[in-house]
């Protein structure tokens, strides 16, 4: 696979001399089915993160949850000791039920079980960012975020976490987790065709935050789109090496993390950067989205 050193560029976190390459990689699927059990391919899960190394990529999602531990696991396994500049953002606010349910953990002692969790499976003496996952499946529910930021904060006090994110929030939880710690970055479902951000990212953009969008093709329901369709035959690519392409392009502040333990689909995930759409069909895909409230 070719090291695409660029990788649609850099970004620097507020606040930090964090600098990662816009496209990184989300280990979800090196996980089982929905995020839950052993990967069936764990070797296939090494092989792939060596090669998102190799590839230049200094960005990794992950979380202990998913699995649950067997992500992190396969990532200290593979990667540890961490190259220098390769920055791992976790998650923290579920847990895993014995039936791979997903089981909010967002009080003060969850947090904290959760972030020793992260640092033995993952290796490390530190987590670097630390996003707080809230709300429901896909769309933020409202409600105060104070007590698992507070507890969050304590623990970046205490040097056991770096810089602290949000996840899965309505613009009113973000200002709410602002006010107890600094921000680095916000984590929400966004893509090409749920445009429900659009306002949100264009706000965190002059402040210089990050946005992460998650389930950047489209997640369990790939994205299907007539535009998409004919921009990827213009320029001899897949309709998802576009949507991926087309994010790069709508903010600077844009972080991808798309996941995947295929070694075929990461090599066209990588290649999205280097994709070149003419002013039309930017303008055509940017009326593609919904942009409902």
């Amino acid at each position: 696979m070719t090291n695409q050193a660029d990788l649609g560029g850099m970004f620097t976190f507020p606040g930090t001399q964090l600098q990662v390459r816009r496209m990184g990689f989300g280990a979800m699927q090196l996980a089982g089915p929905h995020a839950y059990g052993p990967s069936k391919a764990r070797d296939g899960g090494s092989a792939v993160l060596n090669e998102v190394i190799a590839a230049g990529v200094n960005h990794i999602d992950t979380s202990d949850y998913y699995g649950p531990h067997s992500v992190n696991q396969i990532i200290r396994q593979t990667l540890h000791p961490y190259r220098d500049d390769l920055v791992i953002v976790t998650k923290l606010g579920w847990r895993r039920g014995d039936s791979g349910s997903w089981i909010p953990a967002v009080s003060a002692s969850d947090i904290t079980a959760g972030a020793h969790e992260n640092l033995r499976n993952l290796g490390l003496d530190a987590l670097e960012i630390v996003n707080l996952r809230v709300g429901g499946e896909l769309w933020p529910t409202e409600g105060s975020i104070e007590e698992p930021m507070t507890a969050l904060a304590e623990l970046q006090r205490q040097g056991l976490i770096r810089h602290l994110g949000v996840s899965n929030v309505s613009p009113q939880q973000y200002a709410e987790a602002k006010k107890i710690a600094q921000i680095v970055c916000v984590q929400n479902f966004y893509n090409v065709a749920q445009r429900r951000d659009d306002a949100f990212i264009d706000q965190l953009d002059k402040e210089g935050v990050a946005y992460v969008p998650y389930f950047p093709l489209g997640g369990m329901t790939p994205l299907q789109s007539a535009e998409l369709d004919v921009a990827a035959a213009s320029v001899n690519a897949t309709s998802l090496q576009v949507a991926l392409h087309w994010l790069l392009k709508r903010s600077p502040n844009i972080l991808l993390i798309p996941g995947t333990s295929s070694l075929l689909h990461l090599k066209e995930n990588l290649e999205a950067v280097d994709l070149e759409l003419s002013a039309e069909i930017l303008t055509q895909l940017n009326a593609v989205g919904s942009y409902a409230a």
